[in-house]
């Protein structure tokens, strides 16, 4: 018995010490130079499969541990570099480090010279299959040359036009109805500003998606409903006259594992326009972190659009990683902006290998420049909204600087049944495309309306924080042909109005008294409650709403007695008006944005809410107007 006891323990401790492999090591380029963000895989030396994968860190470390196998192979490639292979042998030593040196590999030389003639035959055919290695680079120059020049200092960055709420009387339009908003894009792209020592454009600052940037620990639903909301009606920190009521929606978190199988067909723009670090390269480097996550069962084809659209990749599994990183890593910018044909063809796609109860999707990754074929911003709404009744939803990453289309891509989000993000830099691609996967990628209800009735008893006037281009009609909360907002796995969603109280003598609207009406005329006026909510929502695969209705009461709080979401996300909406120079900022400063924003930060995992806080500095230092 004692020997059989012995054994065991040996077999035991050859199992652990088997299990226990490590590999560790720094990836450098030909200069020795650290390599970031390096696609870094560990494959099977029998039958060449992925047995982990990973990208290195910002010193180009990598690092895996509990490897099981004896011996596998170490395969390292990385954008302008020659893949490395080397194999590795754990018999002699549990923990082996390695240097990698990188070569660069030679540039591409090939052009693609179409004529406006020839586009637009190519545009004329359904598609045509081109492999990875000839999307190519073509010459750029002066802006307004021939198709397919770009001048990199040329600016043409566009936003629409966005005209600030103002008050509305409660007694003359007491609904307020809008569609939510899940974008981020509008806060990447401020703080992009920021970083490059300028302020934003007014336009450029849509105060809902810098709130909605950070998440907040809302009440989380329960049951068959997919959202939860909850409500706090508080002080104003800027105006002592007003008050504030703050709105919270959580949806329902999905652990990715568990999470539907996904169908996902990139639509990247490799046209000249791309062809600067912070466009192609990061875009493809972003990719890969999200490639890095997907599991066997998942699905990824790739679709490009420069002078034409064409098939890099068909559709291939999770199981075969190291392909679709090579076929990203394979693309290089050049020629014009045919993004109506790539839309046409990356849908068709999509839909031919459609997963019935999987997530099916669209990522559209560009600066937003399309000149060539569908262009106009009504031509490629149109076209989005033909695509999404086949239940294909669309995620819209912009990328770089001096080109981008921020109205254009948008739209194509809030038509397409989307989200849409602006990618500055590669940690904001980790937090879009790797931390907040479920909420990018995971939809679990479509057409998400707000509805607020203030009650003319406590309320005068109202004005709804941002959301300017999401105003819906009060009819269109129950009309379910109407389009709304997105809602992504675990995401929150922040709306605050403003409030003046009533009784107050304060008026911003100019209005003749109504001459037919009654004011305060229903019994339920004079009761304790300050508004009703209203929120609509469908699920995925439905097109029929259901309707939650939420009463709050008018039991108002300090604002000092508030939780730390409150209070941060009314710091963020301060520091929009700000950066809009707001007619209704009131006694906002940088400077109290900051205090508010320090006090409230709270756990911060990610650092998050001290970055913030940082950009708003940075801002008071370039801001004049704010002494």
């Amino acid at each position: 018995m004692k020997n059989l006891v012995l054994f065991l323990s040996f077999v035991l401790f050859g199992i652990n010490t088997i299990a226990q492999h490590t590999l560790k090591g720094v990836v450098y380029d030909d200069q020795n130079q650290p390599v970031p963000f390096a696609n870094v895989m560990i494959k099977s030396i029998t039958d060449d499969q992925l047995i982990k994968g990973q990208t290195s860190d910002l010193n180009g470390a990598f690092l895996f541990e509990r490897i099981s196998e004896s011996k596998v192979k170490l395969v390292v490639s990385s954008v302008e570099f020659e893949p490395y292979e080397k194999t590795i042998d754990f018999k002699k030593e549990s923990t082996v480090e390695v240097e990698v040196h990188l070569k660069a590999g030679a540039k591409l030389e090939e052009v693609m010279v179409i004529s406006r003639k020839e586009v637009h035959k190519v545009q004329s055919v359904s598609a045509y299959k081109m492999s990875s290695a000839n999307v190519v680079s073509a010459s750029y120059g002066y802006a307004g040359g021939s198709i397919g020049n770009y001048n990199p200092n040329y600016n043409t960055e566009a936003y629409d036009h966005i005209e600030e709420n103002g008050y509305k009387s409660v007694t003359k339009e007491p609904l307020s109805t809008l569609s939510i908003d899940v974008d981020r894009a509008s806060y990447s792209n401020v703080r992009r500003y920021i970083n490059d020592g300028q302020l934003p454009p007014k336009d450029a600052v849509r105060v809902e998606e810098m709130i909605n940037y950070f998440s907040y620990d809302y009440e989380t639903p329960y049951g068959n409903t997919p959202l939860k909301v909850t409500t706090t009606y508080t002080t104003c920190p800027w105006n002592t006259n007003h008050n504030l009521v703050h709105i919270g929606l959580k949806s329902k978190e999905i652990d990715m594992d568990e999470a539907p199988s996904n169908n996902l067909v990139f639509l990247l723009d490799v046209s000249g326009s791309m062809n600067n670090p912070d466009k192609l390269p990061l875009l493809k480097k972003g990719l890969g972190l999200l490639v890095n996550e997907m599991r066997p069962d998942d699905k990824v084809s790739i679709v490009v659009y420069a002078g034409a659209a064409g098939v890099v990749l068909e559709p291939t599994t999770g199981k075969n990683k190291e392909k679709i990183l090579e076929s990203l890593n394979n693309l290089s910018a050049g020629g014009s902006t045919a993004g109506g044909a790539g839309i046409k063809l990356a849908y068709k796609l999509a839909k031919e290998n459609f997963m019935k109860n999987g997530n099916n999707r669209v990522i559209l990754a560009t600066d937003g420049d399309f000149n060539i074929g569908a262009s106009s911003d009504g031509e490629m709404v149109e076209l989005i909204e033909s695509k999404r009744d086949d239940g294909i939803f669309l995620t819209v990453l912009g990328f770089g600087t001096g080109n981008i289309k921020d109205s254009k891509m948008e739209k194509l989000a809030d038509h397409g049944n989307g989200n849409y993000a602006y990618i500055d830099n590669i940690l904001e691609a980790k937090k879009t495309l790797v931390n907040e996967m479920g909420g990018t990628l995971v939809t679990v209800a479509k057409d998400v309306k707000f509805q607020l009735e203030f009650n003319p008893t406590h309320v005068k006037e109202y004005r709804l924080i941002g959301y300017e281009n999401r105003l819906l009609e009060a009819e269109d909360f129950n009309d379910d042909t109407k389009d709304a907002g997105e809602l992504g796995a675990g995401h929150c969603v922040t709306a605050i109005y403003e409030i003046i109280p009533a009784g107050s003598s304060e008026s911003h609207t100019d209005i003749d008294p109504l001459k037919y009406q009654e004011e305060h005329d229903s019994e339920n006026a004079h009761t304790d409650e300050l508004l009703t909510v209203k929120v609509r929502y469908k699920l995925p695969d439905e097109k029929k709403s259901t309707k939650l209705e939420l009463p709050v009461k008018a039991n108002r709080i300090d604002f000092s007695q508030t939780n730390e979401d409150v209070r941060f996300s009314a710091a963020v909406a301060a520091y929009g008006m700000l950066l809009r120079d707001s007619k209704h900022k009131g006694e906002s400063t940088y400077e109290m944005v900051m205090k508010l924003a320090r006090d409230a930060k709270g756990e911060d995992r990610d650092g998050y809410r001290a970055a913030f806080v940082q950009m708003v500095d940075m801002t008071q230092l370039l801001d004049k107007r704010d002494s």
